[in-house]
């Protein structure tokens, strides 16, 4: 009778197998094709057309490198763009009036051209039937160097006020 339980051990494995393979079929194959599913959905969510989820990260790290480099640049581009408007001329006031009574049509004007902090110049020209005169005055921190006219103070703080509201 020894061949009797070396027969049922191998019937038992064999059912055993049969049992596993069923369950194989029936739980475990399902369950990963469902899975397979789900990371051709993942990887089509992160990857898009153009391949797995890896390569598409890959991509996204080399276009994060370029933007960082990018971004860079237009700092350092800012950086020289605010300094140089330290000095441009971005203030401007002008006021034309009648020097003479003699005169009409408001020919004489008082024109100031300054930078951010006010300094610059305000030229004045002023018109007679004889002739025409122009006068130039320094101005620092939107105060003339010299006496300065009525309407030349008046040009200036035209200047100050033109980008502070605007």
């Amino acid at each position: 009778m020894p061949f009797a339980s070396v027969y049922a051990a191998a019937g038992a494995f064999a059912g055993a197998l049969v049992a596993l393979a069923v369950y194989h079929y029936a739980a475990v194959r399902p369950a990963l094709a469902r899975l397979g599913t789900q990371l051709g959905v993942h990887d089509q969510l992160i990857g898009g057309d153009a391949g797995s989820a890896s390569g598409r990260l890959a991509r996204l790290e080399a276009e994060h490198t370029a933007n960082r480099a990018a971004a860079e640049r237009v700092a350092s581009r800012l950086d020289e763009l605010e300094a140089f408007a330290t000095s441009d001329v971005s203030r401007i006031g002008f006021v034309r009036y009648d020097a003479f009574d003699d005169t009409g049509s408001d020919l004489s004007y008082a024109l100031a051209l300054l930078n951010r902090e006010g300094d610059g110049v305000v030229l004045t020209s002023i018109y007679s039937r004889t002739d025409t005169r122009t006068f130039g005055k320094a101005v620092k921190a939107f105060r003339p160097a010299a006496n300065a006219s009525e309407e030349e103070l008046r040009a200036i703080e035209l200047a100050r006020s033109s980008t502070e509201n605007g």
